[in-house]
């Protein structure tokens, strides 16, 4: 059978999604400076509601946020709005993962606050549009996922420096069908997007004084896009002799976050953006589950901040969306106030969310009637964060 037809109009697809990278390269080049949050008169924050549960834990992180930012507020240092437009309809209808005018509205926040949103795949009722967490990601260039989790009682600290505009993601919807028996899909790894997530997570390491850093790939068999990730942090490792840098494969990492002996050793983790996503859910498993585990996507002029979970449509269908545990979404929040410079309050917002989730459980979320609402659990923490004993309760519990 003569190809040459589909050859020629998979080359065509391969040439164009070449030249955007290549374009997007010279981007990253170019650079720009980061956001100083303390020169800014007012910091604005945007809250993103999502689908399904979303609205639900994102109205009840808002009043955490606005609860632990009034002073904030009051002086005008911060303003906190929601921002429309993000739903699954209005994607559908538009046939865009993110609407312009939704985007536009978008970059006029400094800070994300978003709930999690649906993502079609074949056989939902909605047309086949991009994930709009990696639209966002890519349209705003949040370079670095960071997801940390914390069990004290099991020595677990760890924390995931995730690449977030890159590997399999990236061109998730640019794959190709060159004839009926063969779909090609991509990953992209370049010099400058691998660069700058490495040496955030080396940074970080040093600022906190963390002498050892994993990077996980499976750079012995994918040699040429994980090759480079792994080659690129060993040279960057040079420049923090203080800190120790090994590498692990993907399949065997997975493996030893499960063995207790092993598990407690790691800390900062550095990943190609798949690997990432994979990880960091087991990860949260120790935790709670996804449900208690919030992220940070940063980059040098906008930074996002949501839960890592789905949207549960089932849960709004069947009438439980307002038992639908909103912690995710907190920590999340957590992880923003301490972005913005507030590390005290991100501090005991963190402690009030162990107290009340992991060790006194005065309150039981079930995600059912049979558990605590989400209102009834978000008043129990502010009434938890206001509770002068609350380090000494925290302390006595590790």
């Amino acid at each position: 059978m003569n190809y040459d037809a589909q050859l020629n109009k998979a080359k065509e697809h391969f040439a164009k999604i070449m030249v955007e990278q290549l374009e997007r390269i010279e981007r990253m080049k170019a650079g720009e400076d980061w956001t100083d949050y303390d020169k800014l008169k007012t910091i604005k924050i945007g809250v993103l509601g999502g689908d399904g549960i979303g609205p639900y834990i994102s109205a009840h992180a808002k009043k955490v946020l606005e609860f632990v930012l009034a002073e904030e507020l009051k002086s005008g240092k911060v303003h906190i709005n929601d921002i429309e437009g993000l739903t699954i309809e209005n994607r559908a209808a538009k046939r865009k993962a993110v609407p312009d005018d939704v985007l536009e509205e978008v970059k006029k926040y400094h800070i994300l606050l978003k709930g999690p949103t649906t993502t079609p795949r074949k056989g939902d009722p909605w047309p086949n549009i991009e994930s709009c967490n990696v639209a966002l990601r890519r349209y705003l260039d949040l370079f670095a996922n960071v997801r940390p989790v914390k069990v004290p009682r099991e020595g677990i600290d760890w924390i995931f420096f995730r690449e977030n505009t890159e590997g399999a993601y990236v061109l998730g919807s640019s794959g190709q069908h060159v004839t009926d028996d063969l779909a090609v899909d991509f990953t992209v790894t370049t010099t400058q997007g691998s660069e700058r997530l490495l040496r955030l997570a080396f940074e970080y390491a040093r600022k906190n004084k963390i002498n050892r850093l994993t990077v996980v790939t499976k750079a012995n068999v994918i040699k040429t896009t994980d090759g480079k990730f792994l080659s690129i942090a060993q040279e960057i490792a040079k420049e923090y002799p203080e800190v120790e840098c090994d590498d692990w494969y993907i399949d065997i990492m997975t493996a030893k976050l499960v063995d207790p002996k092993r598990r407690t050793q790691f800390k900062v983790v550095a990943l190609p953006n798949l690997y990432g996503d994979i990880l960091t859910d087991e990860a949260a498993e120790f935790q709670g589950g996804v449900g208690t585990a919030g992220s940070a996507n940063i980059g040098k002029r906008y930074a996002m901040f949501e839960a890592i979970h789905g949207s549960a449509p089932r849960m709004v269908t069947e009438g439980r969306a307002e038992y639908a545990d909103p912690c995710s979404m907190i920590r999340a929040g957590a992880m923003l106030v301490r972005h913005i410079g507030l590390e005290d309050r991100a501090k005991k917002l963190e402690m009030a969310l162990d107290i009340c989730g992991s060790f006194e459980k005065k309150l039981v979320m079930t995600g059912r009637t049979t558990g605590a609402s989400a209102g009834e659990f978000v008043r129990y923490l502010m009434d938890t964060l206001t509770d002068g004993s609350l380090e000494r309760k925290w302390q006595s519990f590790q």
